[in-house]
C-alpha cells in the first residue's frame, strides 16, 4: 500500500490497481480567496501549488472518496476533474444529492456508522465535527472514513474534526493501523479553532496503536501551524516514531 499525500488534504491511496483520491483541491496556488483577513495572513488560496510529480497520479484514479464540500477539499478544479474522467464517488448521505446535482457520479453515499462494501473490503461512515463551540454548526456537515481492505492495512481518514467521544471510538475500539488527522489548527477571524488544537492532536497520536499520518499543513491560510514545528514538538514528546508528517507530492509506503 502506499499513500501518496499531494496538498492539504488532498491524497491518493493506492492499493493493487485502485487509486482512491481524497477530498481533491486541485486547482492552481492563489485561485481561490483568503479564509481570514485579520487573524492570519491574507494570502489567496490555496497557498502551495500544486506538485507537478504528483499529476501523474491523477491519470490513474479510479475512485474518489470525499469527506465534506469544503473548498480545501473540493474546488471547482476537483469537481471538472471528477465530471471529466467519470470517477466513481463515495461521500455522505447528506452530501450526495448536491454532489450529483453539481455532475458527479455518486457511486455510493454512505451513513454515519454504516458499513458499504468497497474493493472487496468496507467503508464505514465515522461521525466528524468540524470545530469547538458554536463555530461548527455553520461548518457543516463532516464525515470521516474508516477503510478496510483484505490484507492491507486499515485506515482511519478522520477529516476535519476536534477529538470527540467518536474519534476516540476509532481508536480504542477499531484501532486503525493507519490514521490520517488534520494539523493545521485552522481558524476564521473569529470564534474557536476549526480543527484540533495541538493538545488533542498529542491525544490522538497518544492514544493511537498504528501510524498517524497529518495533513492539512501550509496549503491553506488559515492553518498556521508549521510541518517544522509539529516535527520538533512530535520529537520533543518522542512520538515521532508513530508519526508522518509528510511533505506535498511524497509518498509513503505501508506493508500489506
Amino acid at each position: 500500500m502506499k499513500i501518496h499525500h499531494i496538498r492539504n488534504a488532498t491524497m491518493i491511496i493506492e492499493v493493487n490497481n485502485h487509486f482512491i483520491l481524497v477530498d481533491p483541491m486541485l486547482g492552481p496556488q492563489a485561485t481561490m480567496p483568503p479564509f481570514t483577513l485579520f487573524r492570519f495572513k491574507a494570502k489567496r488560496n490555496p497557498i502551495a501549488p500544486f506538485p507537478e510529480q504528483s499529476r501523474s497520479l491523477l491519470e490513474k484514479v479510479t475512485h474518489c472518496i470525499i469527506t465534506h464540500r469544503h473548498p480545501d477539499h473540493l474546488d471547482t478544479a476537483g469537481i471538472k476533474f471528477l465530471i471529466t474522467q467519470n470517477i466513481p464517488v463515495v461521500c455522505s448521505y447528506k452530501d450526495a444529492p448536491i454532489l450529483k446535482n453539481k455532475g458527479l457520479t455518486i457511486s455510493q453515499s454512505i451513513h454515519y456508522w454504516k458499513e458499504v462494501n468497497f474493493l472487496n473490503g468496507t467503508l464505514e461512515g465515522i461521525p466528524a465535527k468540524h470545530g469547538y463551540g458554536f463555530v461548527a454548526k455553520p461548518m457543516g456537515n463532516v464525515m470521516g472514513f474508516y477503510l478496510k481492505l483484505p490484507q492491507y492495512p486499515s485506515i482511519y481518514l478522520s477529516s476535519d474534526t476536534i477529538y470527540t467521544k467518536h474519534v476516540h471510538k476509532v481508536l480504542m475500539e477499531y484501532k486503525p493501523d493507519i490514521s490520517v488527522i488534520p494539523g493545521g489548527a485552522a481558524q476564521l477571524d473569529f470564534f474557536q479553532p476549526l480543527l484540533m488544537t495541538l493538545d488533542d492532536i498529542l491525544k490522538f497520536v497518544q492514544n493511537a496503536t498504528g501510524k498517524v499520518i497529518i495533513n492539512h499543513l501550509e496549503a491553506i491560510n488559515h492553518c498556521p501551524t508549521t510541518r517544522k514545528d509539529l516535527r520538533e514538538i512530535m520529537t520533543n514528546k518522542q512520538l515521532m516514531p508513530k508519526v508522518f508528517i509528510p511533505d506535498d507530492g511524497q509518498s509513503i509506503i505501508f506493508q500489506a
